[in-house]
């Protein structure tokens, strides 16, 4: 699964590898494909510091990435106490009411909220690329378009292509205007922030728009014949992250949220503000419900959502409270029906893109005669 970028980038297969787990993004990265870890829950810049180290020892000396959350509208200097303080009691309420419905327990005294997110505050995002750029990275990914024009500045002075996410080939356009190198393609199947376009009426439309800027596609892809229909449209590789969620490398820490998602179906997902404040794919479950019905305050803009809903979310998480558990992912939750290793699944889908290959070549020699 060679492309003209994948070959660029010194990697064997054109898969790029979205994950917040270093053991996964690692592992992508020894299978041939570039692993891209995720940054935006890393609040403490000793822990993102301690496993991009991590990365370096595993990967063997081959080429990673890392995804930031940096928002088109910048919040410059805007800290987490500011943000904090913007929060409506009312939403707070609503928060504390949904969650003693479910009886769901406080934290021990002491215990760290273990989900945060608030690295789309351009000061934690900053801190994370003043270590992210003392590694050897090969891509800097930015879910919420193109970074700030000086970060992409720095990222090209480190040798190191910047590649943003778009759900329209307007956006697509924008993003390519900025200077950077890479245009990601997200369609309206995909897991976490997404448009409102589905996949196989993004992705040509997004090739066509920033040509001849390379474009990934993503959403709804899961299988090796899905990766060489979006090579068929136009792409020069996928970005993959859903898919990853169920490799026995990943750290999700929960059993119950492993079995809900090796449970759930294709329809099984919903677009939701309830998470940051963005609609953002993710299992459907009685916290996304709760957010969508008619005595909902509704959702914050983003980061302020994040924000109100971390200590909820750690809560859910700590005791594994099943109907108010879930995840970003998208609608290929539906192939996702087994724990395999990342080595595992890359290898089915290069035997599916085999299959897919020969099966278009046969095709195409029918054709001719």
């Amino acid at each position: 699964m060679e492309t003209e970028l994948s070959r660029a980038l010194g990697i064997e297969h054109a898969i790029f590898g979205f994950t917040p787990f270093p053991a996964v993004a690692a592992a992508l990265t020894r299978a041939g494909c570039l692993g891209v870890l995720g940054a935006v829950r890393y609040t403490d810049p000793d822990d993102l510091r301690r496993d991009l180290d991590r990365m370096d020892r595993h990967t063997d000396g081959r080429p990673y990435g890392l995804d930031v959350v940096m928002p088109a509208t910048r919040a410059a200097g805007m800290t987490e106490a500011d943000a904090e303080a913007m929060i409506p009691e009312g939403h707070r309420k609503y928060v504390r009411d949904t969650l003693a419905r479910h009886g769901v327990p406080e934290l021990a005294d002491g215990e760290p909220s273990g989900w945060r997110i608030t690295g789309w505050l351009e000061e934690v995002a900053r801190r994370q690329l003043d270590i992210a750029f003392d590694h050897p990275l090969a891509l800097l990914a930015n879910a919420l378009g193109p970074p700030p024009d000086d970060v992409v500045a720095r990222a090209h002075d480190h040798g190191v292509r910047v590649a943003a996410l778009a759900g329209s080939a307007r956006h697509a356009r924008r993003h390519a205007e900025t200077g950077i190198d890479i245009v990601v393609a997200q369609g309206y199947e995909a897991g976490g922030h997404t448009g409102e376009i589905a996949s196989m009426v993004l992705t040509p439309e997004v090739v066509e728009a920033v040509a001849p800027l390379p474009v990934l596609a993503a959403g709804g892809i899961g299988s090796g014949e899905q990766i060489a229909a979006a090579l068929a449209l136009g792409a020069q590789g996928v970005w993959l992250g859903s898919l990853w969620l169920t490799t026995t490398e990943a750290e999700l820490h929960s059993r119950a949220l492993t079995a809900k998602l090796l449970a759930a179906g294709s329809g099984d997902t919903v677009r939701s503000r309830a998470l940051t404040g963005k609609p953002a794919r993710q299992l459907r479950t009685e916290w996304t419900d709760a957010w969508d019905a008619p005595e909902s305050p509704g959702a914050l803009p983003m980061p302020l959502q994040g924000l109100l809903v971390a200590e909820a979310v750690s809560r859910i998480q700590r005791y594994e409270v099943v109907p108010l558990l879930g995840t970003p992912v998208g609608q290929i939750v539906g192939r996702m029906t087994s724990e395999r290793s990342v080595r595992a699944v890359v290898d089915d889908l290069t035997r599916g893109f085999e299959r897919a290959v020969d099966r278009i070549n046969r095709v195409a020699g029918r054709a001719e005669r």
